[in-house]
């Protein structure tokens, strides 16, 4: 047989029918007290019926009530205008040769209809442990109780078959086989007499999930093929088997898990997540149930009244699960939550590609890419005068054209240079150097101009040892991470523009970047992201309009290495939080640089320490610190740095102070885990981690926040 493959069964003569007999009984006459409260209690039943049904009416009509504009056709379902007769939703044919019929079409419901289903109608504010009965509440409201039908679709088969009966606590349907059976098979064959032995040994009983009703012109059935779409939905995307163990019971289930999952769901799917966080997400998904289920096969070993060796090694064993799965939980959150997956989520490394470095050419010679729509003769003399001629008239030098700026950059082999004439060039994906070159713009940076068309995970990558670019204007579109993203290596870009549309320049983990005399702005994120490990030098900057100016991640863990970061006359405005901010836990100090009862001022190094011991005693109130914290190098002060007022310049201590503070409690934190080790005395070697910090002559104008601040999770 083939993999899919339709089975029509021959109708059976049906025996054994019966007729339904109504068994209503004689009408007695009403009469005295007796007929008093019969009717009494008559009415009131009458009257319950009747809340019931307005509470259902309201129910369904909230869910067929749409928000917005009646001629509005963005919406997936097509539901809203109470004008139309019959059905409002759409149908999908089934896929294969017709023999089964057409479903509801509701798997391409839009967020805001999944948002307004579940927080008002289906779950509300319950709490975790009250989903189940909020849920069968919502069910027994709206799914038809019995004569509907649906295919029955699992792995191996779809199944046209008739629901008798709803077990709404259960999430299960009775079911009947509709003959004459229609079927369709993968990869294997079935009979209408195996699908008959199947439903009895599920006793008729079939998941709720599985089931997708039969498209009905009528309209009868909108309410429940939407209803079990969200079931559906809900327990494969928004679900997880843990959450109903969690010990904080008190807070909204809704507003903690189903929205930020939901928006995560969605944002993937529009594409709004890259790609390496989607599977590192699905990878941390399928590790936390897998340790979920070995716990919970753990536990269900582990005899409560038992006080042997065995359980007592089960019950440690037990609690080191429970730590990992925490781990774990806690990523997914991070992950989960739009606004800790932009500031907490740099140690997945999402959106990576290999692009290998090619070396230099064979024969050690060396090319000068240039790269042009179009050019005029005179264009060319420019070009040949003012810089091929005084730059690169060496014989090692070939000269090669090129009118796709792409396909330069992929031809170059370390050491090459590409030089981009004046012009528009538009590119459809991301931009990697994966080798030493120079990638420079001959004119203004407003003049040599690089527009990024389409959806893509960067814009520009380089993971090159030591690569420069230089008078380029950048332009981001319908982005998902950072402009520029240096990975690793080091890249220097000067006079550059970069106009941004999500984060600004993004500085990997033992990635340098050198910055000097740029003009970045319009990111949604921050205009600089720095990474623990990283070198960052920022030089004559302007950093503007974001939503953050230059954020510092968090390297307060042990796993972590200082960055080293020099701003020096930088001038960052109109940012709409802080100018600089910083990322740590919240059991760090937030501010004074004060450690341990020691101001920022009063904290040095154990090599100026030494100095200072070698030349004479300690000066008072002088501590020493064993671990080195921050060596500040000031690079002298221009002589318009006095001319700016003081209030545009204060930040600059700020930084500085909070830095030695949270650099300070790293080391105590590394001292403390040694000593947990046995280690009595560390060697300084083996801690010796320096920030090496130039912060002087930057100014902070009109940042909403003000210049400096700490964002603790």
């Amino acid at each position: 047989m083939a993999d899919d493959e339709v089975c029509v069964a021959t109708p059976q003569p049906e025996i054994g029918e019966g007729e339904f007999v109504n068994e209503d009984g004689g009408e007695e006459a009403p009469g005295g007290e007796c007929a008093f409260r019969e009717k009494a209690a008559s009415e009131a039943d009458a009257e319950g019926s009747r809340e019931t049904q307005r509470d259902l009416l309201h129910v369904k009509q909230g869910l067929f009530q749409n928000e917005g504009n009646g001629d509005d056709d963005d919406s997936g379902t097509d539901y809203g205008s109470g004008d139309k007769p019959g059905t409002f939703l759409k149908k999908a044919e089934h896929v294969g040769d017709g023999v089964l019929p057409a479903t509801f079409q509701t798997i391409q419901l839009l967020f805001y209809e999944r948002f307004k289903a579940y927080q008002d109608y289906m779950l509300g504010d319950c709490k975790t442990s009250e989903v189940k009965a909020f849920i069968a509440d919502y069910l027994e409201k709206v799914v038809e109780p019995c004569d509907w039908q649906a295919l029955w679709c699992t792995e191996v088969f779809d199944v046209q078959v008739e629901v008798v009966d709803v077990d709404y606590v259960g999430l299960k349907a009775s079911v009947e086989l509709v003959l004459p059976m229609r079927c369709v098979v993968r990869g294997c064959e079935i009979s209408e007499e195996a699908m008959r032995d199947l439903l009895e040994a599920t006793q008729h009983m079939v998941p709720l999930q599985e089931l997708h009703t039969v498209y009905d012109e009528s309209g009868d059935f909108d309410h429940t093929a939407l209803a079990v779409e969200h079931l559906r939905f809900f327990y494969k995307h928004i679900w997880r088997k843990w959450d109903e163990e969690d010990e904080d019971d008190d807070f909204d289930y809704f507003v903690r898990c189903v929205e930020p999952r939901l928006r995560l769901y969605y944002d993937i799917l529009e594409d709004r997540v890259p790609a390496g966080l989607v599977a590192e997400y699905h990878s941390l998904l399928a590790r936390c149930l897998e340790k979920f289920q070995e716990f919970s096969s753990l536990r269900n070993d582990i005899c409560s009244d038992s006080e042997s060796e065995l359980d007592n090694v089960s019950m440690v064993e037990g609690l080191r699960m429970c730590e990992q799965m925490e781990a774990l939980k806690r990523k997914l959150r991070i992950i989960e939550n739009p606004l800790l997956r932009h500031v907490l989520g740099y140690k997945v490394n999402s959106g990576q590609q290999s692009y290998s470095a090619k070396g230099q050419r064979k024969g050690a010679g060396r090319v000068v890419h240039v790269v042009s729509s179009s050019m005029t003769v005179g264009q060319l003399q420019t070009l040949m005068v003012d810089k091929l001629l005084p730059d690169f008239s060496g014989e090692q030098f070939e000269l090669q054209f090129h009118g796709d700026l792409l396909l330069a950059i992929d031809a170059c082999y370390e050491g090459d240079v590409v030089i981009i004439c004046t012009g528009h060039y538009l590119v459809s994906r991301s931009i990697n150097i994966p080798d030493s070159i120079e990638v420079e713009g001959f004119g203004l940076s407003d003049e040599v101009v690089i527009e990024k068309r389409g959806k893509g995970d960067a814009f520009i990558e380089s993971t090159a040892a030591n690569a420069k670019i230089s008078n380029l204007k950048f332009i981001q579109h319908d982005a998902i991470e950072g402009i520029l993203c240096v990975r690793q290596g080091r890249l220097e870009m000067e006079n550059c523009v970069l106009q941004c549309e999500t984060t600004g320049v993004i500085v990997r983990t033992s990635a340098q970047l050198t910055m000097n005399m740029c003009d970045l702005y319009g990111a949604k994120g921050a205009g600089v992201e720095i990474y623990p490990g990283s070198i960052c030098t920022l030089v004559g900057n302007g950093i503007h309009h974001c939503r953050e100016g230059v954020l510092i991640k968090d390297f307060a863990d042990k796993l972590d290495t200082l960055p080293r970061i020099t701003m020096v006359n930088n001038v960052i405005h109109n940012n709409e939080g802080y100018g600089v901010i910083l990322v740590k836990p919240a059991d760090l100090p937030s501010d004074s640089g004060v450690v341990g009862g020691h101001s920022a001022d009063e904290l040095v190094s154990p090599k100026k320490a030494a100095h200072d011991s070698e030349s004479g005693p300690m000066k008072p109130g002088r501590v020493q610190v064993e671990v080195p914290l921050l060596v500040l190098e000031e690079p002298p002060m221009d002589s318009h740095y006095y001319d700016v007022p003081p209030d545009i310049t204060e930040g600059n201590d700020a930084i500085k102070k909070e830095l030695v503070a949270t650099s300070a409690k790293k080391s105590q934190r590394q001292k403390c885990a040694m000593k947990d080790l046995g280690v009595t005395q560390a060697d300084d070697n083996l801690l010796s981690q320096e920030m090496f910090v130039s912060i002087q002559g930057n100014q902070f104008r009109r940042n909403g926040k003000g210049s400096f601040g700490t964002f603790q999770y």
